[in-house]
């Protein structure tokens, strides 16, 4: 009993060491499990939203639309649970400019549908459901109507030609029809589309460098009132996927398995017995033709020759009329009255020939009724030579049916390709990354310092030892009075860790996730697991340094324990042996350099502490400053241009017409945007068949004229990178890059989430759903976006451009009709906001589609969450700097509390003390700052390599304005410690030194 109450009585003294470690403890657990548990509640959550919505784990898109039998052959794959079956259409409306929406039906099979918001769900034809970003945009609310306009089919009336791109929303031939929406609307309802949860009221709407959508909105409409056969998408369940988490590799490895299984058989028949269909139908539409055009030649035909019966008929009656009367003439001037009347009561008998030399006589003596010859002998004229030319058209349209028609292919896509989705998973993976690598730092902290506390204390107690183990209490009875010690104030602080690393910390991390993203059911959870993980890991940490400590005592005799620890040995330090050096400085100057030096473990641990919080913070503000930087080096640094201006191809003309009426442009290049898929090639043809795989990156494809290459290096500064070390690169001279027709240039931030470079084989996907391998002949410098280069000649050899073979030897590329020039690059005259004004006037005009201004990009790029995130880890970091300065200050009062009586004996002051204690500490901090700057800027570059996001490259940065702020925020702490310490130094009593050890 009476060891338990010195016990007791000893934690109470050593409160100061107890709240030291407990603060570690605390801080280490809440940075492990804070950081974490915000970013597994937003999985969490948003993987239960998928599910109750029925988010689809695969979606499957054909560049011929989807049949019945194509969506039965989909039923029919092992491991597929639900198949729906999904029309679309693209529309236009007209809201401060032309704006594209795209008609989206809500399935009946339960899978992607909307989140109902406000208002109630569509039921009947003409009603919709919009998304909130329309509602705020538009300035639209529930009750309003609407009026849109279906997009013009790509291509007319041909009718064998199969016209639908990538997403089979065109029109297509045949016996299925495409969908057709109602075009009177009335919105109903406010959903939010659970394949995209950007929040539009959020920081979201100013990041449009993540933006992924290839129209406006999306309208959601009920079956009701639509009407088509063919189907833009199919949307698969896989069985077994939703008891898995969306984020995770387990289900990535159950949808792959379904994937690849269409992608094999099923996919190869389906795309081979889809163009099997459409062959079929244009050659029965073929014979329909024919067989019609027989029938109405054969009545035309029927016509003109009962019109001809006709005018035979009566030309043969004027023929018997005249021959009649020469014959009753005849008879009257040379025979009797008896033969007169005989000649008159019969016709005579005329031979053939006589006939038709009568009927040509009369025919021709009558204008009418020549003129009725003609026009029989015309008609018929005309319908041997229509006869004719519809049989050489329709043998002309059956030579061509098959080269018309080309291959159909399909695209299997898994979540992934979901902008929304994978821009979630990316935001969310990399913030967890620096979760699970800055709790390293602050556990080898932990460690130091519980080995600096409690080294301290067991030397403290020394004597004490001695006696207990001297009375016969084993050596681990006595070491338990340390490691209950230590193992207490973990696993409070432990606790106090749990508590502000699930609670505290998630909570600030997902006000700001909600600020990007609308997450419906997010609530805070604990992990039993991880949590007690977290406290183990600090415990062990903790624990195995106070073993040490008391093992470094306890292996000794009592009897040595008994008597005071020998004072170290005398030695020299460094600066003692440079003379000129040592001479010139002063007695406390030469003690302060030798009580520095020569107790090393001190020195490693003061030094070592400091420089590890002093890395932290400059880690902390090099993220931010990289991060902060990023729309500046883009949009003023690496694209030199003022304006891009995009168009639908059939407005282009008119947008470069507007541009240059405006007068603002200086010089500007014509060039063709679209939307793509870049991924890495898998060696064969890059038709792999399946987007949006883990291996891909959404890319902007810029396609330039050939006429005009050189023109590129003035709109866009091109360099030259290759990989560095540490979130370092390599970037070359500009201007040394040049864009040819031997390859493509790929942006930075695509080529170093993918790993291409200069050399690579990738797959390149173009906006029309076509996929090609294409040669990377260099990777250009690039911080946001990614884009990727490409000349008209290399463009039409990738894609099979049939009219843009011999774009290099045309007369110029802008006669050529191989592409069309979709958008310009200008730069402009005038002031940023004078640019800022004139691109959002531009987006009123009907014939532009998009206009974005530079200098707004550069002024308004944010990245929110990565800066809360930021934030938080320095104020992490600056409280652990206090905590450690604090113990190391402690600690080393302790220490000398005989020394500092001494002093006092010796007549220093007060004030003399405290400069005498301070000016060490103040010495080792700065060692430590010194130490921990450059630091900070290696671990800052390893982190932000780890920072691995879709169309975005972190060039690390660091200001020497944060390294002045990592530096005088732990010289701040520094101070503000010496407050705490300098009252310890007054209490000291001068008596104690007076007094014997023995």
């Amino acid at each position: 009993m009476a060891f338990v109450k010195d016990m007791l009585r000893m934690w109470a003294h050593s409160w100061k060491r107890f709240i030291s470690i407990a603060m570690i403890t605390l801080l280490g657990v809440a940075v492990l499990t804070g950081i974490y548990a915000g970013c597994r509640d937003a999985f969490r959550s948003t993987d239960r939203f998928f599910d109750a919505q029925g988010l689809h784990d695969v979606q499957v898109l054909s560049t011929a639309g989807l049949s019945n039998g194509d969506i039965a052959a989909l039923r029919k794959v092992n491991g597929v649970a639900k198949v729906q079956a999904e029309r679309s259409q693209e529309v236009t409306f007209d809201l401060d400019g032309r704006k594209s929406a795209t008609m989206q039906e809500i399935g009946t099979d339960g899978i992607d549908q909307p989140y109902l918001q406000e208002g109630r769900m569509p039921k009947k034809a003409g009603e919709i459901a919009v998304t909130r970003k329309f509602i705020r945009d538009s300035g639209k609310r529930i009750g309003s109507r609407l009026t849109v306009t279906p997009e013009s089919a790509s291509s007319d009336t041909s009718d064998t030609n199969d016209t639908n791109g990538a997403d089979g929303t065109n029109e297509t031939n045949g016996t299925d029809e495409a969908p057709s929406f109602p075009t009177k609307l009335t919105i109903v309802g406010v959903v939010l589309d659970p394949q995209n949860l950007s929040n539009p009221d959020g920081y979201s709407a100013m990041t449009s460098f993540r933006s992924t959508a290839t129209t406006d909105y999306t309208f959601f409409a009920p079956s009701d009132g639509v009407t088509g056969t063919l189907y833009t998408s199919a949307t698969l369940l896989v069985k077994g996927a939703a008891a898995e988490s969306t984020f995770d590799e387990s289900y990535e490895n159950t949808v792959k398995q379904v994937t690849d299984r269409i992608d094999g058989t099923v996919k190869t028949d389906r795309q081979k017995a889809r163009r099997q269909e459409l062959l079929d139908a244009g050659n029965k539409k073929i014979a329909d033709a024919r067989a019609e055009a027989d029938k109405k030649f054969a009545d035309a035909q029927s016509q003109i020759d009962a019109n001809r019966q006709q005018f035979n008929q009566q030309v043969d009656q004027i023929v018997s009329m005249q021959a009649g009367a020469a014959a009753a003439g005849a008879a009257t001037n040379g025979a009797n009255a008896g033969a007169a009347a005989a000649a008159g009561a019969t016709t005579p008998q005329l031979d053939e020939t006589t006939r038709e030399t009568m009927r040509e006589t009369i025919i021709a003596a009558s204008p009418e009724l020549t003129q009725a010859k003609q026009q029989l002998d015309q008609a018929q004229s005309q319908l041997n030579e229509q006869k004719a030319s519809t049989e050489q058209t329709l043998k002309t349209k059956e030579n061509e049916l098959k080269t018309s028609i080309p291959q159909v292919r399909w695209y299997v896509q898994d979540r992934q390709s979901l902008g929304g989705f994978s821009a979630l998973k990316s935001d969310l993976d990399s913030i967890q990354s620096l979760g699970n690598a800055f709790p390293i730092v602050f556990l080898l902290v932990a460690v130091m310092m519980s080995l600096t506390a409690m080294a301290r204390m067991v030397e403290e107690d020394r004597s004490l030892i001695g006696t207990y183990v001297g009375l016969g209490y084993g050596r681990l009875a006595v070491a338990s009075r340390y490691l209950l010690f230590a193992l207490l104030a973990c696993l409070i602080g432990g606790g106090l860790g749990l508590i502000a690393g699930f609670l505290g910390i998630p909570a600030f991390l997902l006000v700001v996730l909600q600020g990007m993203y609308v997450m419906p059911g997010l609530r805070l959870e604990y992990d039993w697991l991880y949590g007690s993980l977290g406290i183990a890991l600090f415990v062990v940490g903790v624990l195995a340094a106070t073993i040490y400590a008391c093992v470094q005592e306890m292996r000794q005799t009592p009897a040595s324990l008994l008597r005071p620890k020998a004072p170290r040995a005398g030695s020299r330090i460094l600066l003692e042996r440079i003379r000129p050096v040592w001479n010139r400085i002063g007695f406390l100057g030469k003690v302060t350099a030798r009580n520095i030096f020569r107790f090393k473990s001190r020195l490693i641990m003061t030094v070592g502490g400091v420089a590890g919080c002093t890395a932290l913070i400059v880690c902390g503000l090099a993220i931010n400053d990289t991060v902060a930087d990023l729309g500046i080096k883009q949009y003023r640094d690496i694209y030199q241009y003022d304006l891009m201006v995009v168009s639908d191809d059939s407005d282009a003309s008119a947008m470069r017409t507007k541009v240059a009426s405006d007068g603002r442009v200086t010089s500007s290049l014509d060039v063709r945007i679209e939307s793509g898929d870049l991924a890495i090639s898998g060696g064969g043809d890059g038709d792999s068949g399946k987007a949006g795989s883990s291996g891909s990156e959404s890319i902007q494809l810029v396609a330039v004229p050939e006429k005009h290459l050189s023109d590129l290096g003035e709109m866009v500064t091109l360099q030259p990178v290759s990989s560095g070390m540490l979130g370092t690169s390599g970037v070359g001279k500009t201007g040394s890059l040049k864009l040819d027709d031997d390859g493509v240039i790929v942006a930075q931030s695509a080529a170093s989430a993918l790993g291409v470079k200069a050399g690579s084989k990738v797959r390149l996907t173009n906006g029309d759903g076509v996929r090609a391998t294409a040669k990377v002949s260099a990777v250009n410098r690039n911080l946001i976006g990614s884009d990727v280069y490409v000349s008209e000649t290399y463009y039409a050899k990738l894609f099979d451009s049939k009219d843009a073979k011999n774009t290099k030897n045309s007369k110029s590329s802008e006669d050529s009709e191989a592409l069309t020039w979709n958008a310009m690059l200008a730069k402009l005259s005038g002031s940023d906001t004078s640019q800022t004004d004139y691109a959002e006037s531009l987006e009123e005009d009907s014939s532009v589609m998009k206009a974005v201004s530079c200098a707004h990009m550069a002024d308004s790029f944010k990245f929110d969450l990565m800066g809360a995130v930021v934030a938080l880890i320095v104020a992490l970091a600056g409280g652990l700097a206090l905590v450690v300065l604090f113990t190391l200050a402690n600690t080393n009062v302790s220490e000398r509390v005989r020394e500092m009586a001494t002093l006092k004996v010796l007549g220093f002051f007060d004030r003399e003390v405290h400069h005498y204690v301070n000016r060490e500490m103040m010495i080792l901090t700065v060692m430590g700052v010194i130490l921990g700057l450059p630091l900070g800027r290696l671990v800052g570059g390893m982190l932000t390599m780890a920072l691995n996001m879709p169309s975005l490259y972190f060039e690390v940065e660091v200001k020497p304005l944060s390294y002045v702020i990592a530096a005088v925020a732990t010289m701040a702490f520094a101070l503000l410690v010496q407050l705490f310490v300098n009252p310890v130094l007054d209490r000291i009593d001068p008596i104690s030194s007076l007094k014997s050890v023995e």
